[in-house]
């Protein structure tokens, strides 16, 4: 009922303007007929016979304009759809009026017919477009009382096409108020009515002059170290950071909003992508029957999916947990519909399941990634962590010499050098057991070993963002723990590089590269998510956990390094190693634990030396 009465209303608001327009657009008309004389207009008869036929005018005009929609029309839209309609109209009533004269019907100059028509358009224009445009002024004005003031860094071409982005977009949330760029030949100039402030070190100052809610980094052909740097300078404001991804974008006429996206940590960490050898990678895979175990989870999956990029013959995901296995294999399904595919459910703790594995499809290269990693709750649950992680090792790397595999790859970890915790302690028996195998087996037997992944499940990541969202605080067990980081994906492709260099015993380290302070990047991500570390959110020290220390290690004391093609994958010399001993050890280890034994951490530290458990600390 009430837009029914705000129609009518509007309506009936037009009728009355239009009802004006078309009087004095005729009186216009006259005046301009005798060049706007007065005195000319009142010695002819004209203005008399106008006022005496302006019921009849005024009725018919308003009829046409209603047979053009002019009354039903969505003006707040209007555009060259309805600037024809009252084009049309003009030219009926031009017409009309024309006849009129023509035929006596009222005693008015022949020119009258085109002149009213012609005053008569620019009036109605002039109230209809008006609408838009007053409508689009008040729009605009409310809009940008409640967009983002932002702060656009970079004043190159990418910073003019993502300004005109969000200066001409429906789905623009940002009101750029001010530009950095480190050219000073730019600064006081202006881009796109926007002014250039300054350069990188008046951020913070022109942050808090021009109140900025929101910086996007607009430099895409800029290095890893200078977006890191002027990144680093953004997050002293209390501003939320985005960025344009990359040149490609650019040069591809990609530029747009959804190019922009949050600044993710990766970004300050400051170092170029591993770059990998895809030849090397696509020669040993292509046309090969690959299994991966723990294919479900955060690298086993991402393992699938690069393999799945050259070309195996069947490629078999091996997981017990069903739903990680089920979202990976529909997404491989997707994004490689000619795949020879293979999904299986099972424990690598059951060994006669995975005997059957490889007696059914005779998998010929085997990524070894299924496993127990979650330190604390293995330190809870000892027994689990040996079943799974060492004899679920065991199991498979037995199965693939026995089925004569070329080539098995154990994924391991930086928590295996100098382990303080069962979980480190259990994959450096992983490691022992490749070694082992590669001297009494044709298959070639590899471990890979690397520290942290950005993202993977029970990462700190994930587990700091989620932390963030609810408010806080966000837990760090200790101010100087430090841990080495890598993506998923660049860990992934070196482990695949690191199998086309596999030998026999070898333990293949990957460079991590610098290592990162936890407090570091838990204070960097609160400044990313638009807060203040310690002030909007707490950080929180708890203590380091059980078997936590407060650095990991790649290398034991008595390993060497030799290097490889790639010099961000080497190659641990390996201990020597007493198969026949440690085989026995091994008997009695899984009869203890499948025996839930308590003695089962003194166990482990016969057969790891360098394992030494450490209690939890307290943060006073």
């Amino acid at each position: 009922m009430k837009d029914e009465m705000q129609k009518l209303s509007r309506i009936c608001l037009l009728l009355l303007m239009d009802v004006f327009f078309i009087i004095a657009s005729a009186l216009l008309a006259l005046l301009a007929r005798f060049d706007f004389s007065l005195g000319a207009v009142a010695a002819e008869p004209y203005v008399a016979n106008l006022l005496h036929a302006a019921p009849i005018l005024t009725l018919i005009t308003i009829l046409i304009f209603a047979l053009t929609k002019l009354y039903s029309s969505l003006w707040e839209f209007a555009g060259i759809e309805e600037l024809l309609h009252i084009l049309l109209a003009a030219a009926l009533i031009g017409i009309l009026q024309l006849v009129a004269i023509q035929c006596s019907l009222i005693d008015l100059p022949r020119s009258f017919a085109i002149l009213h028509p012609l005053f008569l358009t620019a009036c109605t224009m002039l109230t209809r477009f008006s609408y838009r445009l007053l409508r689009s002024f008040l729009k605009r004005v409310r809009k940008r009382e409640k967009l983002k003031r932002t702060m656009l860094i970079g004043a190159g071409s990418a910073g003019l096409l993502v300004l005109r982005e969000f200066q001409n977009s429906e789905c623009s949330q940002n009101h750029v108020v001010c530009i950095i760029d480190d050219d000073v030949q730019k600064t006081g100039r202006y881009l796109n009515n926007v002014k250039v402030v300054g350069t990188r070190k008046d951020i913070v100052a022109m942050a808090k002059k021009y109140r900025v809610e929101e910086i996007v980094f607009a430099i895409p052909t800029a290095s890893l170290l200078q977006r890191k740097q002027i990144l680093a300078i953004c997050q002293k404001t209390d501003c939320r950071l985005k960025l344009l991804p990359g040149i490609f974008q650019l040069a591809n006429g990609e530029v747009s909003l959804q190019k922009i996206r949050e600044v993710d940590i990766l970004d300050l960490l400051g170092r170029d992508a591993v770059a990998v050898d895809l030849s090397e990678i696509a020669g040993y895979l292509k046309d090969k029957t690959v299994l991966v175990t723990g294919g479900g989870g955060s690298i086993g999956s991402e393992l699938c999916r690069q393999i799945a990029q050259h070309g195996p013959k069947t490629l078999i995901i091996f997981d017990i947990y069903e739903n990680n296995a089920y979202e990976i294999q529909q997404e491989l399904r997707r994004a490689y519909p000619q795949l020879d595919l293979v999904t299986l459910i099972g424990s690598v703790r059951d060994n006669e399941r995975v005997r059957m594995v490889f007696e059914t499809y005779r998998p010929q290269i085997i990524f070894h990634a299924a496993a127990h990693k979650h330190v604390p709750l293995m330190e809870d649950s000892p027994n689990e962590a040996i079943k799974n992680n060492v004899f679920g090792t065991y199991h498979v790397a037995k199965a693939a010499a026995i089925y004569h595999a070329e080539t098995f790859v154990l994924i391991s970890t930086d928590k295996a050098v100098n382990p303080t915790n069962v979980m480190g302690a259990s994959k450096r028996i992983c490691e022992m057991i490749v070694q082992m195998m590669a001297n009494n087996a044709e298959t070639k037997f590899v471990a890979v070993r690397f520290g942290n992944v950005l993202g993977s499940n029970g990462s700190v990541i994930p587990l700091f963002k989620r932390q963030i969202a609810e408010g806080g605080p966000v837990t760090v067990t200790h101010p100087d723990i430090i841990r080495y980081f890598m993506t998923i994906p660049e860990a992934v492709s070196l482990v695949l590089q690191a199998g086309a260099y596999a030998g026999r015993g070898e333990i293949f380290v990957l460079d991590m590269g610098e290592p990162v302070r936890i407090d570091d990047l838990a204070r960097n991500l609160i400044r990313l998510s638009g807060f203040e570390p310690d002030v909007d959110i707490e950080i929180r020290y708890t203590g380091l956990r059980p078997g936590e220390k407060l650095y990991e290690e790649m290398l034991m004391n008595e390993e060497g390094l030799r290097s490889t093609a790639n010099h961000l994958i080497h190659i641990a010399k390996p201990l020597e190693l007493d198969d026949v001993a440690f085989a026995k050890q091994l008997v009695c280890l899984e009869a203890a634990c499948e025996a839930n034994a308590d003695n089962i951490r003194d166990m482990v530290a016969d057969i790891v030396a360098t394992y030494h458990r450490i209690l939890p600390s307290s943060i006073g």
